[in-house]
C-alpha cells in the first residue's frame, strides 16, 4: 500500500495513445518488475532493485528527486484506457553529459506498437517548448537495434561513442538540435 503522503501523480503530457505521468510510490511494483526484465539488465544495467523497499529508493533517488532538482526526470507511461504502466520515457541530467539526455523503456508487452517513438518523440517536443532546451542527446548499447531505430526515427543523429563511468562499452550518442 502506498503511504498516505504519496501524491496524486501529476500528468505532464498526453499524446494521442499515451499519458506520461510523474511516478509516485505506488509505481513501485510496475519499476521492480521493468528493472528485473532481462533486456534492462542488459541494454541499461543492473540497478539490484529485488523488492517494493528498492523500487520505492530508486524512485526516490531517481525520478522523483530529478522533478525538484530540474524540473524533469523520467516519467510513467500509461496508455490511455489503461491504468497499468506500460514504460518509462523522460529526461535526465547526467554529470557526464554535456546536455540532457532522452530515455526510455518499455515491458516486453507493448514493444512493437510505436509507444517508445510516440513518447520519445513528445518528450523532445516538451524539452523544446515548455523546457526551453536547445539540443538533446541519448546514449544507447550498440546493439539494442530497437532503440537505435526509435532514435533515428524521432530525429536524433549519430555524434560518435561515449564511455560512462563504470561501462565495459562505448555507447552510441545521438543529438537533437530543434529547429528554432
Amino acid at each position: 500500500m502506498a503511504p498516505q503522503s504519496d501524491p496524486a501523480p501529476r500528468t505532464i503530457l498526453e499524446t494521442a495513445r499515451l499519458v506520461l505521468r510523474e511516478f509516485t510510490h505506488r509505481d513501485a511494483a510496475f519499476v521492480l518488475r521493468l528493472l528485473n526484465e532481462p533486456s534492462w539488465i542488459r541494454f541499461i544495467g543492473d540497478r539490484k532493485v529485488r523488492d517494493l523497499d528498492a523500487a520505492r529508493r530508486y524512485l526516490d533517488d531517481g525520478p522523483r528527486a530529478s522533478y525538484g532538482r530540474n524540473g524533469f526526470g523520467l516519467w510513467c507511461v500509461v496508455a490511455k484506457g489503461s491504468e497499468e504502466p506500460v514504460g518509462m520515457c523522460g529526461l535526465i541530467r547526467r554529470e557526464t553529459l554535456p546536455d540532457v539526455d532522452v530515455g526510455f523503456a518499455f515491458l516486453p508487452g507493448a514493444w512493437g506498437r510505436g509507444y517508445a517513438r510516440e513518447s520519445a518523440a513528445a518528450v523532445l517536443a516538451h524539452a523544446r517548448d515548455v523546457l526551453g532546451l536547445r539540443r538533446v542527446l541519448a546514449i544507447t548499447d550498440p546493439e539494442n537495434v530497437a532503440s537505435i531505430r526509435v532514435l533515428e526515427r524521432i530525429g536524433m543523429r549519430p555524434e560518435g561513442t561515449v564511455r560512462m563511468p563504470g561501462e565495459s562499452i562505448d555507447l552510441l550518442l545521438f543529438a537533437w538540435d530543434p529547429a528554432p
